[in-house]
């Protein structure tokens, strides 16, 4: 379809092949498309440079709440409240303009605001939820530890009941926001019954250090850090009562897992729509390069496994819709998007030629981010055991 030359290069360009916004109501759209001007008119321009020096975009990251979109789904407390496909197209296009902030938003609206809704008490619900809201609270959620990633469930960081207190102790390591929070949602072994508790920790705690992870070469302007406990207090009031074992760890991390599809669904939109751009408007031996059939022949293979990840989006929030989304059904989700974004955008880099290489051309830079999200809340690798495991029967793993 054709494309207006002057339009910006960050502005999305005609990737909906399959018309999936009609199945937009009036509200999706809106919210949709208010994003949509956020991301081409505040977040892309800022993204490269904010990328470049590792910094995190904070005049960018304060306009958020006016979109009202932090909170994603959750129900009151200064929340939006949003369905499933509406946080779903958020996630796109943050990710679309920039994968740090994007992952920023993942983390305080579906990990750390998640596990208070979820588990929390009323108490807590209304004591945090909405500052978080409002980004007057920044969470972090921590749960990775330096030796236990994908195997989670066997973290070592400790809880000690003491009175009416708990002593933490341990480390935690690519905590995002781990270093700026105001609360971390920190999960801990209690050494007694060797269950998994939650507990909302005051970052300003004696013993609470947060450590920004430094030379990153994905997602540079969003701030992962490494958290020591050490010898933490933590009021029983701050302990979340709805966390009693490591499946509720996993609720929450179960709810936010089709998050990472739809992200991967806007980096990859990026590069597509960059690269589109580009070869119509690049000359080489005195025609555009999008007269050539090599290059129509990528494109239209770009479109086909952009629009694929379209339809795996649409149907998750469907599923979501109807409280029938599995966690097997959102890996598989998650899996499927972040290898295909990893193609598309290598075929985008590959298809700017040198100048694919270059920050303000956006393209280096997804192609960068979406190794994240290959990586977390569950690898590529695992999310296929744990889908092998369910059409199989057999675990490939403990």
């Amino acid at each position: 379809m054709p494309v207006d030359s002057d339009a910006p290069l960050t502005e999305a360009l005609g990737t909906d092949f399959f018309s999936v916004r009609r199945r937009f109501d009036d509200a999706q759209w809106e919210t949709f498309m208010a994003v949509r001007r956020y991301v081409d008119r505040v977040v892309s321009p800022a993204a490269p440079a904010a990328w470049d020096a590792a910094e995190m975009p904070w005049e960018v990251i304060r306009r958020m709440p006016e979109l009202q979109i932090v909170g994603d789904d959750i129900e009151g407390y200064g929340c939006p409240g949003h369905d499933p496909l509406t946080c779903g197209l958020v996630a796109m296009e943050l990710a679309r303009g920039d994968g740090s902030l994007a992952t920023f938003h993942a983390v305080q609206s579906g990990l750390a605001m998640k596990s208070i809704a979820m588990l929390g008490s009323e108490e807590q619900k209304q004591e945090f939820l909405p500052a978080m809201a409002r980004l007057d609270l920044v969470g972090a959620f921590g749960l990775t530890e330096p030796e236990h990633g994908s195997d989670s469930v066997s973290l070592e960081t400790t809880a000690r009941r003491d009175g009416d207190d708990w002593i933490l102790d341990g480390r935690k390591r690519w905590i995002g926001n781990g270093s700026i929070a105001g609360r971390t949602v920190v999960w801990a072994r209690d050494t007694e019954t060797n269950t998994v508790l939650g507990f909302l920790v005051d970052t300003t705690t004696p013993g609470y250090e947060g450590t920004v992870i430094p030379r990153k070469g994905s997602m540079r302007s969003v701030w992962q850090a490494d958290v020591s406990l050490d010898g933490v207090r933590v009021p029983e009031r701050d302990r979340l009562p709805g966390a009693e074992s490591f499946k509720d760890t996993g609720r929450v991390l179960a709810t936010t897992r089709g998050t990472c599809a739809w992200m991967a669904l806007g980096h990859a939109t990026a590069g597509y729509d960059a690269a589109l751009r580009y070869v119509l408007e690049r000359k080489q031996f005195g025609r555009p390069l999008a007269a050539n059939q090599i290059i129509q022949d990528k494109l239209v293979k770009m479109l086909a496994e952009l629009t694929g990840m379209q339809l795996y989006c649409m149907q998750i929030a469907q599923l979501a819709e109807d409280d029938d989304l599995a966690p097997t059904i959102a890996g598989l989700a998650k899996m499927n998007n972040t290898r295909k974004a990893r193609w598309i955008l290598a075929e985008a880099r590959d298809m700017l030629g040198g100048n694919g290489i270059l920050l303000d051309n956006h393209v280096v830079r997804h192609m960068a981010d979406i190794e994240s999200i290959h990586t977390f809340e569950g690898t590529e690798t695992i999310q296929t055991l744990i889908v092998g495991r369910e059409i199989t029967g057999h675990s490939a793993f403990t």
